[in-house]
């Protein structure tokens, strides 16, 4: 029984550091702090300012209900922040455990929203002008 609980807290605290440096990485892709993620109500304005939305989300966040609606939507923005899909979107919702890892560790997967918005035209459309 011993053994079991020792696994089980090993596993806890590996699975735990994986997703703060999924996390972490993302952050730093996107030109961000990454020790902001272990801020808990900065880190959620800085995935903000990542998806390009007003601070005011942080409200809608709050609120029971109305809170799901707009977490899955930041986390469609934040599919569509990297240049990924609704698919990718349904794999971070239901699979982030999976989906996060890739998200931050893959070398082909970048911002592709710019700092100064050039090469965006609008959210998750590339202006293939530039």
């Amino acid at each position: 029984m011993t053994g079991l609980l020792v696994f089980l807290v090993i596993f806890v605290f590996g699975f735990t550091f994986l997703m703060i440096a999924a996390q972490w990485k993302i952050f730093t892709k996107a030109g961000k702090p990454g020790w902001a993620c272990l801020v808990p109500i900065y880190s959620v304005l800085v995935m903000l300012e990542i998806i390009k939305k007003p601070g005011i989300w942080l409200l809608w966040l709050m609120i029971p209900g109305v809170n799901i609606i707009f977490a899955i939507w930041a986390t469609n923005l934040l599919s569509k922040a990297f240049g990924k899909s609704e698919g990718f979107t349904i794999g971070l919702l239901f699979a982030g455990y999976i989906f996060y890892p890739i998200l931050a560790f893959d070398k082909s997967i970048k911002y592709v929203y710019a700092n100064d918005g050039s090469g965006i035209n609008e959210i998750g459309s590339v202006d293939p002008a530039v």
